[in-house]
């Protein structure tokens, strides 16, 4: 689970660099500044995930359901979330009907939501706060 964590860090993290170094650039001229903002929020929550992902990768065992849980919250609401948004700021420049996608983002906040939840219990419970 570990190892599994660390890599979706390390991807999530590169792939944030890589769309928010083309949001800042090449998509400003193909993107309206309302889609560039929503592609923007995206990208920013990716990255923070990564970094707690690395985070709770390299300092949680992933021996309690609650760590995995946690880190598994986290891994799928980031493609959820990031992802559903980047594909919806997209829709209209490739003329395609993505509106499907849009309770998709709001599940995927739920996801992260519950993944930070589940750290917090498990900080509770192992009286790490």
């Amino acid at each position: 689970m570990k190892q599994i964590v660390l890599i979706a860090a390390g991807i999530y993290g590169m792939l944030s660099v890589i769309l928010g170094a083309f949001g800042a650039h090449a998509f400003k001229q193909i993107l309206s500044t309302e889609k560039l903002v929503s592609f923007e929020t995206g990208v920013r929550y990716q990255m923070y995930h990564a970094i707690i992902l690395l985070i709770i990768g390299f300092t949680l065992s992933f021996t309690s359901p609650l760590e995995k849980w946690a880190a598994i919250c986290f891994i799928i609401g980031v493609l959820l979330f990031s992802f559903s948004i980047y594909f919806l700021s997209f829709a209209e420049h490739w003329n395609l009907n993505l509106r499907f996608l849009g309770p998709i983002t709001p599940l995927g906040g739920l996801f992260m939501i519950a993944g930070w939840l589940l750290l917090i219990i498990f900080f509770v419970k192992n009286k790490i706060i």
